[in-house]
Parts: structure tokens; C-alpha cells; sequence
């Protein structure tokens, strides 16, 4: 197959007329963001059964075209493990390119693993080893070789005899309309955007600091995220996640503390020090804000763990019932965050949902009872 290497809007305008004309493309994106908080945006691929792109966005100014093509809610977007990609569209335009089709969203259905790799994917289902000659390419190089081009082509090339495959086996197994809520989560805008005054949440070891400790990190973290945003660098360069722990215990108010502290650069002191210390001091003056039921509720008692594999059995009736690995349907981590009220939880979304989720939390709620049988398990409303 001739990859089409776009770099011109003429050859823009004639893409876009094959893109309108089809039912699905698979899409992936070449991007950089190691020394930079937003991705910079390198190159796109795009295929059809019958043809490939590479369109480079360093060398087309205005993707309107192309965009409204690919925004085209008629067409299928086939991608694998896609929201990174997908924050680029959101980057661009505000919005997402749906409707989507995750290749590793998909797969779990067919008795892979939870989030199997693509390279696994493309051995599995074609029989193929991946090239990884070209892993660690700076995409923002030009010009871009045969070799590079074609590595990145390949990806969609593969993709889309992946997702005729796996479409044809989810149409048999019955599950193919099993994956559209999982699928319609993807366009949640939430989930390309990061809010700087929940950053702390992702911060590991916050649950061992006091109340003074805790609402200088949550106002250090909070910093960090808007300027790094703001500067476009990533998070780390400013300052990384055990140093806003040990600052949040030191509690350097003057810049002759904060300078003392070890490994602290004279650099981050100079631009930043005045700023760190004013948000020390003010921090150290007001509460925390509060954790989550789910954080609160991490140490677990015996009932629990008595819940837990009650819960645990229901996972593994449904899924033998349904072929699958009871792992994929749900682990004992899932099963906690239901437990623990965890809205994110996968098994409030999606077929996870509709197999044994909403069963589950009929059971946590009282609505459903457990029975025993000689040779199973009924499970009854009340």
C-alpha cells in the first residue's frame, strides 16, 4: 500500500474527499512532550482498508479541513488506547472526535488482558512482531525518512485489519453493542482536562500527612499544576512529587528555610522561592480540603473482606457464564471502590454494569439475596 504523505493543502483537500467517503478510519498521532506540559502535535496517521496518510501538522498551518472531516460524526474513529491522542483533538478544537472505537477498550471481550498492548494486539491477531527501530524518534525532526514514515504508518495499516477482526468476532460472540457506553465515556471532557485544584489527588503518600501538612501540599500541588500549564513544562521541572511532600513537612516560610532544604536548587529558590513560601504561610493557616469517602475508607475491617468475597463469587458465576476471565469483569480493587462508593469505579460503567455491577449494587443496597443451591449460587430480588 502507497503511503500518502500530506504536506500541502492540496493534498489536504484531497484526503479529506476519501476520508468523507468512508464508514470508519483508524487514526494515531506521532507527539512529543517530553520537555513540554501540552503534547506537541507531530504527526497524524490516518487509514482506510484501501489506502494510508501521514499528514504533517508542522507543515500545514490550518487543519480545519481535515478536522471537520475527521469530526464527521457519521465515521467510526478506530484508535488503541486512545486518550492521549484524543487530548490532542481536545487541544486543538475543545472537543472530541467521536464516535470512538478503542482496540483496547475491545479486547478484554475477546479474553485478552485488561489494557493489552498494541504490540500485543498485532502479534495476537496477525501474527506479526512490531518494528520498534523508530521507538525513541523525535517526531519534530525534518525531514521525517522512508523508514520513520513507514514505521508510523504501520500502526494504522495493522490497526485496521485489527478492528475488522475483532468486530467480526464480537458480532459472533454477541458483545459488539456491549462496548458503546464504555465507548461514549470517552468523550467526557473531563478526562483531557486536569483541574489544578484536584491535582493533589494524585499525589502518593498524602494520606500520611497531618491537617497543616496536608493544605500545603493541596496549595503547593495546586501551583504547580497552573504554572506548569501556564509555562508549558512539565509538572516535574517545577517541582517533583516527594519534594512537594517534604516541603508540605518542612513548612519553609522564608527563603533562608526554604534555601536550607536539601537538593533544593538555587535556580527554583531565585524564580519561584517568594511565591512558595507565601503559599506556605497561608496554607499552614486554613484546613485541608477533605478526602473522599474512598480515601477515608481505605483501611479495610474483616466485614469488609467478608463483603469483599461475597462480591467475589457473584464476579466469578457471571463471568463463567459469559467466558470470561473473572479478572477482566472485575478485580478486588474494583470491588472495593463499589464497596467504598467510588464514582469511578468500573463497575458502575458500561457492560462491566450491565453483567454484574448492577447485581452487585443491588446487594450492597439490599435489593437482591444470595441463596445456596447443592451446585450453585441464585442470586434473587427481595
Amino acid at each position: 500500500m502507497t503511503i500518502q504523505y500530506i504536506n500541502n493543502p492540496d493534498q489536504l483537500d484531497a484526503l479529506c474527499q476519501l476520508i468523507s467517503q468512508q464508514p470508519w478510519i483508524a487514526l494515531d498521532t506521532e507527539f512529543l512532550r517530553e520537555k513540554t506540559y501540552y503534547p506537541k502535535f507531530c504527526l497524524l496517521q490516518i487509514a482506510s482498508p484501501d489506502w494510508v496518510a501521514c499528514v504533517d501538522p508542522l507543515a500545514i498551518s490550518d487543519l480545519t479541513p481535515l478536522l471537520e472531516a475527521i469530526y464527521n460524526p457519521k465515521i467510526v474513529k478506530v484508535l488503541h488506547a486512545c486518550r492521549q491522542d484524543l487530548e490532542i483533538f481536545y487541544q486543538i478544537t475543545g472537543k472530541i472526535p467521536g464516535p470512538i472505537f478503542d482496540t483496547q477498550i475491545a479486547a478484554p471481550l475477546l479474553g485478552f488482558q485488561e489494557n493489552p498492548g498494541y504490540a500485543m494486539l498485532v502479534s495476537s491477531f496477525l501474527n506479526i512482531n512490531l518494528n520498534k527501530a523508530h521507538t525513541r524518534t523525535d517526531w519534530s525532526e525534518r525531514p521525517l525518512s522512508a523508514d520513520q514514515i513507514q514505521y508510523a504508518a504501520d500502526d494504522v495499516i495493522y490497526l485496521c485489519k485489527i478492528y475488522t477482526l475483532m468486530c467480526e468476532q464480537l458480532e459472533k460472540l454477541g458483545r459488539l453493542d456491549w462496548l458503546n457506553s464504555d465507548f461514549e465515556l470517552l468523550n467526557n471532557s473531563e478526562l483531557y482536562q486536569i483541574s489544578p485544584e484536584n491535582a493533589w489527588l494524585k499525589i502518593r503518600g498524602k494520606n500520611k500527612l497531618t491537617g497543616k501538612q496536608l493544605s500545603i501540599m493541596q496549595a503547593l500541588t495546586e501551583w504547580r499544576e497552573q504554572t506548569a500549564q501556564e509555562e508549558n513544562k512539565p509538572r516535574n521541572w517545577l517541582l517533583q512529587d516527594d519534594f512537594l511532600l517534604e516541603l508540605a513537612k518542612l513548612q519553609p516560610i522564608t527563603l533562608g528555610e526554604l534555601s536550607k532544604i536539601r537538593n533544593m536548587s538555587e535556580r527554583t529558590v531565585n524564580r519561584y522561592g517568594k511565591v512558595l513560601c507565601e503559599l506556605v504561610a497561608t496554607a499552614r493557616q486554613r484546613p485541608p480540603k477533605p478526602f473522599s469517602e474512598k480515601e477515608r475508607s481505605s483501611k479495610k475491617t474483616q466485614q469488609h473482606e467478608a463483603i469483599l468475597d461475597v462480591l467475589s463469587a457473584v464476579v466469578r458465576i457471571r463471568a463463567e457464564e459469559n467466558s470470561l476471565n473473572p479478572v477482566i469483569l472485575a478485580t478486588r480493587k474494583d470491588l472495593e471502590a463499589l464497596l467504598f462508593d467510588d464514582e469511578d469505579c468500573l463497575l458502575l460503567q458500561g457492560w462491566r454494569y450491565n453483567m454484574a455491577g448492577r447485581e452487585l449494587q443491588g446487594l450492597l443496597q439490599g435489593e437482591f439475596v444470595l441463596s445456596l443451591k447443592p451446585d450453585t449460587v441464585v442470586i434473587s430480588k427481595v
